[in-house]
């Protein structure tokens, strides 16, 4: 069970490269989109389930990683990064322009942490802490590249 958690939680171990865990976790996040959107488009109700159960997994996951590497948030962990960037791309069409924008968009917020991201990585404990941050500094990714969007900006729409 160790050995899968890890695995898991660092996406594959890639969360062990010794320098932008988070980046490398954030692109794992790119298949894993293009994958859903497929299910997006037979059931969306079935594709939000499945997002819901995603993140739901990365909090259990997250925190029994947390407890293994006796280090809170360790930057092995990328699942966090995974899960939020699956919610920056929520409901998007996945053009290479949104990939790309979410992508650099999602880096920038995840490292800003802009609140309550910052407020939930500080104060909510285990798994909880380590994911929700990044879940929601994606739900504003998504915000902002849909606002791109409807203000037109070229290869976004």
């Amino acid at each position: 069970m160790r050995s899968l958690v890890l695995f898991l939680a660092s996406g594959g171990y890639l969360g062990y490269i010794p320098f932008a865990s988070g980046t490398w976790g954030t692109l794992v996040g790119i298949p894993l989109f293009l994958l859903m959107h497929q299910l997006q488009l037979l059931s969306p109700a079935v594709y939000v389930a499945l997002f819901v159960a995603l993140v739901a997994g990365a909090c259990w996951i997250a925190g029994q990683a947390d407890v293994l590497l006796n280090e809170h948030d360790s930057h092995k962990i990328v699942i966090d990064e995974i899960v939020g960037y699956l919610a920056a791309t929520l409901f998007l069409e996945p053009t290479v322009a949104t990939i790309v924008a979410a992508f650099f968009i999602f880096r920038v917020l995840d490292v800003i942490k802009p609140f309550p991201a910052g407020y939930i990585d500080q104060h909510f404990p285990g798994g909880y802490g380590v994911t929700l941050d990044d879940v929601v500094s994606g739900v504003y990714t998504n915000l902002v590249v849909r606002l791109l969007i409807l203000l037109g900006l070229p290869y976004l729409g």
